[in-house]
């Protein structure tokens, strides 16, 4: 029986706005003294992902955060030298709270889900004080888990546990909603929650249990309108 719902943060319930993009990036590039060209984010970003899951240990570390915005701003086009400072002031950008939006289909997903009685918690990685976001947003959650305060990043098991310690759920009565297959889907699968992949852009369109809106999660989870 599904007790409760855990979701991602980053591009499943929030999304980043314009300061966090490309242009951004050229614009604190700027500051720097950086020629930085918006048309190599996606890729730079893409590299850097790749970077950083060869790489990284499943611990919170800023300098982790740091250099991984500082393969973006070199994917960009930044020069080596200059690159780590705009890194640096890239990654305040991403703490500041009203740097975020919710997505329009999340509010009414949440509500959907309260109505069949489901607790909601939030899983994720980032340099953002978690509580402070939601106080900022305004959002009701039953539970938030962020890297910064937890100390390991997912797909690191502890960090779904301590989430399913706050809610007082079990692995198989909770679901785990998030946007990248390695961290959120491979992490929650590996102790037993079912995990369902956000792909809003229609790049894992093979993947099980996969929806492209946050409307269409009710009906994957088995949950009958009101």
């Amino acid at each position: 029986m599904l007790k409760a719902v855990l979701f991602d943060v980053d591009f499943t319930l929030f999304r980043p706005g314009p300061e966090l993009g490309p242009e951004g990036y050229r614009r604190v590039g700027e500051r720097h003294g950086l020629t930085l060209d918006p048309a190599r984010y996606s890729d730079a970003r893409t590299g850097a992902i790749e970077k950083l899951q060869g790489e990284r240990e499943l611990v919170h570390d800023e300098e982790v955060w740091i250099a991984f915005t500082e393969q973006i701003v070199l994917g960009m086009g930044g020069d080596p030298g200059r690159a780590r400072a705009c890194a640096v002031d890239m990654v305040a950008e991403w703490e500041r709270h009203e740097n975020f939006t919710l997505y329009e289909d999340a509010l009414p997903t949440l509500e959907a889900l309260r109505s069949h009685d489901l607790a909601i918690g939030l899983v994720t990685n980032g340099q953002r004080d978690l509580d402070e976001f939601v106080a900022h947003h305004r959002l009701e959650v039953d539970a938030a888990i962020g890297s910064k305060a937890h100390g390991n990043i997912k797909p690191h098991p502890s960090i779904f546990v301590a989430a399913l310690q706050a809610l007082d759920v079990a692995p198989a009565e909770t679901a785990m909603v998030g946007d990248s297959y390695e961290d959120d889907i491979e992490g929650a699968r590996a102790l037993g929650l079912r995990a369902i992949l956000l792909d809003r852009e229609g790049l894992r369109l093979d993947a099980e249990d996969r929806i492209d809106t946050l409307l269409a999660l009710p009906a994957a989870l088995g949950l009958r309108p009101l």
